[in-house]
């Protein structure tokens, strides 16, 4: 019996030892913005309603570039997080070099591959295994429009470049900054993925996921630029190096028109209770309309050592909970990663965005996004960003910009 109890002790002492290790988890991301840090939340308490502790490892910087500098170092050191943040062709490269997890225990279980698109499965699976968990989709060719300024300029949504040129004409008019915009390379570029796919959704395609040297190098593609060009004269003149999120401020608080802007930003509205249809107007890119480009936040889980691999797991099924699918989205912006997840609780906007995903995917007209990283991997997303926020700060001229694009995309490949 004595050594009954001693086993048994042992047994219990190890399992609490064991329990304890698991209990934790640490999330390297770049969600530091009000309405990021207000979705993450729900991540976080919904973890901790489990057990499961949170140490947080936020890297400011809305593109990600920051963040995966840092994940760089901690994995090179041996001491890698237990999830990550990360976009589209990230989690493929480090799948590559073999330091993600493996998730099929629960993804099978949970019948992930029954309710997750396979736009985004591209991206959590690797070589047949899951290896991230997708939070969402984002989409990316977004207008978020100040109520009162659209109304002073006539209440028309605009439909095409022409009328989208004529509002911004008339916000410039009313003495207000028409297009509030960060000087940072992701987001030139997220404005550029908008114009290239107004201009054609194979032209997008045959562009920005075929890397076709003949549409990179075309006339449209010159057609694009030009229009980067003509926007580039809508911005204020202190945009340089501002954050996405002090731009949305700009338009919630009337000091300008428009931001061009992936749907995160609306949880920057949301956050100022703001309402949409009363306060801001959320539409597609003119010309895009139909259509979608995406980027999907997941977080990709790494190796670690066994005893947190529990931990881990657990956070990757509170991650694919509708309840929390629903509840995370409906505060970030952005549309569930799941297909069944009922609409209810979003806005006319949220609706929108689910609404338009799912035609997208059904109609093949839902696209990765170039500035996002889900159409190319991280060296030729780069060299285009080189090339676009080079000719909208007035560097290049648009011909010779299309000559640059060519050359850079060529040598990235």
């Amino acid at each position: 019996m004595r050594k009954f109890l001693m086993t048994t002790a042992l047994a219990l002492t190890m399992s609490a030892g064991l329990a304890t290790a698991a209990e934790n988890v640490e999330v390297l991301h770049w969600w530091t913005s009000g309405g990021e840090a207000a979705a993450l939340d729900v991540l976080k308490k919904d973890l901790e309603s489990k057990g499961i502790s949170w140490t947080d490892m936020p890297v400011a910087g809305g593109g990600g570039t920051e963040a995966m500098t840092v994940l760089r170092a901690r994995v090179t050191a041996g001491n890698a997080p237990t999830a990550v943040q990360m976009l589209g062709f990230d989690i493929l490269d480090w799948a590559k070099e073999g330091a993600l997890g493996n998730l099929d225990d629960v993804a099978s279980k949970e019948g992930w591959d029954k309710v997750i698109p396979a736009a985004l499965q591209k991206f959590s699976k690797y070589d047949g295994h899951w290896i991230a968990a997708p939070v969402n989709v984002h989409s990316t060719n977004w207008l978020w429009i100040n109520k009162a300024a659209l109304d002073k300029a006539g209440g028309k949504e605009p439909q095409n470049w022409d009328e989208l040129v004529a509002m911004l004409d008339n916000f410039k008019a009313q003495g207000i900054t028409p297009i509030a915009a960060g000087g940072q390379p992701w987001q030139d570029a997220t404005l550029f993925d908008a114009v290239v796919l107004s201009l054609g959704d194979d032209f997008y395609k045959k562009a920005f996921i075929d890397l076709d040297p003949e549409a990179l190098g075309s006339d449209k593609m010159k057609e694009a630029f030009n229009r980067m060009t003509k926007l580039r004269s809508y911005v204020d003149d202190n945009f340089s190096g501002r954050d996405w999120n002090l731009a949305s401020a700009m338009v919630i608080e009337g000091k300008a028109g428009v931001q061009f802007m992936g749907d995160w930003a609306k949880g920057e509205f949301v956050k100022a209770k703001k309402v949409p249809g009363q306060d801001f107007v959320c539409m597609r890119f003119p010309g895009t309309q139909g259509a979608v480009t995406f980027n999907s936040d997941q977080f990709a889980m790494f190796k670690i050592a066994d005893d947190k691999v529990p931990a881990q797991l657990a956070m990757a099924s509170a991650i694919e909970n509708p309840t929390f699918q629903s509840a995370f989205n409906v505060v970030k912006g952005s549309a569930p990663a799941r297909t069944d997840v009922p609409d209810t609780a979003f806005d006319a906007c949220g609706k929108k965005a689910i609404a338009d995903l799912a035609d997208a995917d059904k109609n093949g007209r839902l696209f990765g996004s170039m500035a996002h990283g889900h159409a190319n991997p991280a060296a030729v997303k780069n060299a285009i960003y080189d090339v676009v926020t080079r000719e909208f700060n007035g560097e290049l001229s648009a011909d010779d910009a299309v000559k640059e694009l060519v050359s850079a995309v060529a040598a990235a490949k």
